[in-house]
């Protein structure tokens, strides 16, 4: 009994400690320009799915976010340091679907990314962070060791990074960054972590070789055929892997400056998910770049307190590692989507934490936001 009061009465303690308050205005302002931009986005969905009932996708998109707003704020009482030590099974399960989603999963977009209604890469790119910190923390004393900590680490980040990869290479590549970024930190060899890239890099062209459509992404971007796989009208084509990225520079070049006003948006009627993977773009349409440029400033918010007050005030070395992982994966996201709807970056399908139309992944943005303002609850 002693020690569950000791629990309740720590529980009690950080729910009393104000969290970080920056991140949290971050978060609720990401919520609360993601609402309209879905509202406007979502209109010729709901005219072609529902029968022009665009409340009724605006009603399913808030109480997802509203449940990973719940998550955030449940999650910033629960010590960051019991999670870690429940990471590894958490971690095995995620594996576990993932590899049930590969063999059972449906197909959606030309690859098996779902399983059960849910995406298991949301939840094992989470618990992947967890358990990485947890382990870079607990091995400084011989972290710079090749056998005794490159080694462990390197097969737990390669098994998942291989099968999030099989199904959806963005995320893979977002994971390994953050993944590499988080050991760099955690003091290991950079001789060590020279592995890695080299792996990916090679891993990155067998899984384009396996298939044509990304293979077709990728030259559609560079604009030249590179890979055996593809056609050259499929890659050439605007109307085909070309098309989703000149809708979108069609949208900023209609937005300019000052954007075309809420809920005027032209290009939402041809953009394929202009809701998700190209909510972006409906934002820089309809508030221009100036309007664009103000939501990136948040996310650039939420990297510089992670990074600057967050993870340097942090009580000990996991919680360092977690503030930096976490805020790394939430910015990045949010970078990489800007850039894909700009057309900076091929189209890769990531969506924008707490902005886009979206189930799984934003409730595994809030638990990653929860997380961080739970370390930020602990700061010395």
């Amino acid at each position: 009994m002693s020690t569950l009061h000791l629990k309740i009465s720590h529980l009690k303690k950080l729910a009393r400690t104000p969290a970080d308050k920056y991140v949290v205005w971050g978060v609720w302002t990401l919520a609360a320009v993601g609402v309209v931009a879905v509202y406007s986005a979502v209109s010729f969905l709901a005219a072609t799915k529902s029968g022009g009932d665009t409340e009724r996708f605006l009603l399913k998109h808030v109480a997802r976010l509203s449940l990973a707003l719940v998550m955030v704020g449940v999650f910033s009482v629960i010590d960051y340091r019991w999670l870690a030590r429940k990471s590894r099974g958490i971690l095995i399960v995620a594996m576990l679907f993932l590899a049930a989603a590969l063999l059972l999963g449906e197909t959606l977009g030309g690859a098996k990314r779902w399983f059960l209604g849910f995406q298991p890469s949301d939840v094992a790119r989470v618990a992947l962070v967890l358990h990485v910190a947890f382990l870079l923390s607990r091995k400084q004393t011989y972290i710079r060791d090749f056998k005794r900590a490159f080694v462990p680490v390197a097969l737990w980040i390669g098994a998942v990074v291989l099968l999030i990869g099989t199904a959806d290479l963005s995320t893979a590549a977002v994971v390994l960054t953050v993944m590499l970024l988080m050991c760099f930190i955690g003091r290991m060899r950079v001789l060590h972590l020279g592995i890695a890239p080299v792996l990916g890099l090679l891993g990155v062209y067998v899984m384009l070789l396996a298939s044509p459509q990304r293979a077709a992404r990728v030259e559609a971007y560079l604009g030249m055929k590179l890979f055996p796989n593809t056609r050259a009208e499929q890659v050439f084509s605007s109307r085909d892997e070309g098309y989703q990225a000149e809708q979108a520079r069609i949208a900023f070049a209609m937005g300019g400056l000052t954007g075309l006003g809420p809920g005027k948006s032209v290009q939402r009627d041809f953009l394929p998910a202009p809701y998700n993977d190209f909510i972006f773009a409906i934002i820089a349409e309809e508030y221009g770049i100036a309007g664009a440029l103000a939501l990136l400033a948040v996310f650039i918010m939420i990297l510089y307190r992670g990074f600057l007050r967050i993870a340097r005030d942090a009580p000990d070395p996991l919680g360092l590692l977690l503030s930096v992982g976490l805020a790394t994966m939430l910015a990045l996201y949010g970078f990489i989507h800007a850039g894909v709807a700009s057309g900076l970056l091929p189209v890769t399908g990531l969506p924008m934490p707490f902005v886009s139309y979206g189930g799984t992944s934003m409730l595994a943005n809030g638990v990653m936001a929860g997380i961080l303002l739970n370390v930020s609850r602990q700061a010395r």
